[in-house]
């Protein structure tokens, strides 16, 4: 079985803009994709890709004035079953993480670590360091904030969203995610599709993963469930790190269809 995943994106702009893009699949999941994965634009623009320094691949090009549209269709396998975060996972002691590790227990620009530590250390502080203490965590945030596209902000932080108990999903990451961090518990941010099982249009999807028990686990601060058919995108620190697209320049976003379908039989489109 396998993953039918895509996209179209249209942006006007008065001006030649230029745009940097994370709408490629991540280069840990190249060796599963059943066929090409690469971005159309119309009119075509030249593009070129870069690898950032959290493994992400970059698309750089720049928007003529009028619209832009970029758009991408490909099959990918079904990512091999992980196990779950067992309940005798461990903490790791911050001496004894991996260097590329560390940096996901700094605080950053929408998980601000300084402002949440005392709230983290006085909720969780009493609990074992294992998968218990992750698990509190992400019930903790499910249960204290009211999540719904009518709470939508861009530029809503960790903090705030704990102290206005309101958000959207990458508001319950961000929290999740700050929380995490505050009790040493690396913790990153994920972007990619989610596969429903459906082929009607929806959005890209976040996530978060904690580094415990020697590996990182995908986990939805919704559900609190790694169960997920994810294809990942890109991952960082924060939403800043993963933006599908950042224009440099005035953009204005027009038509938005993302398309995911698990498909029986990979050979029919």
């Amino acid at each position: 079985m396998a993953i039918r995943a895509g996209y179209e994106i249209r942006y006007e702009t008065d001006v030649a803009t230029p745009m940097m893009a994370m709408l490629s699949v991540h280069p840990s999941r190249h060796q599963d994709l059943l066929t090409p994965h690469r971005i159309v634009t119309a009119p075509d623009v030249p593009m070129y890709d870069y690898i950032d320094g959290f493994g992400n691949v970059c698309t750089r090009l720049t928007m003529p004035p009028g619209a832009l549209t970029l758009s991408c269709d490909f099959l990918i396998e079904r990512e091999a079953p992980v196990e779950p975060l067992g309940a005798d996972a461990r903490c790791h002691e911050v001496a004894d993480l991996p260097d590329d590790v560390l940096v996901y227990l700094l605080g950053s620009r929408y998980c601000e670590t300084d402002r949440l530590a005392d709230v983290a250390w006085s909720l969780f502080g009493g609990l074992p360091r294992d998968a218990v203490l992750v698990r509190s965590i992400i019930d903790h945030v499910r249960g204290h904030l009211d999540v719904g596209y009518q709470h939508a902000r861009p530029t809503r932080t960790a903090f705030e969203a704990y102290r206005e108990q309101v958000g959207v999903a990458r508001d319950v990451a961000h929290l999740a995610i700050a929380l995490c961090r505050c009790m040493n518990v690396p913790a990153r941010y994920c972007t990619g599709y989610l596969a429903e099982g459906s082929d009607a249009p929806t959005d890209f999807a976040v996530w978060l993963e904690v580094y415990i028990g020697q590996r990182w686990h995908a986990l939805d601060a919704g559900s609190g469930d790694a169960a997920r058919e994810r294809i990942l995108m890109a991952q960082g620190r924060d939403a800043t790190d993963t933006a599908f697209t950042t224009s440099f320049g005035r953009a204005t976003l027009t038509d938005f269809e993302v398309r995911t379908a698990i498909s029986i039989d990979p050979l029919v489109p």
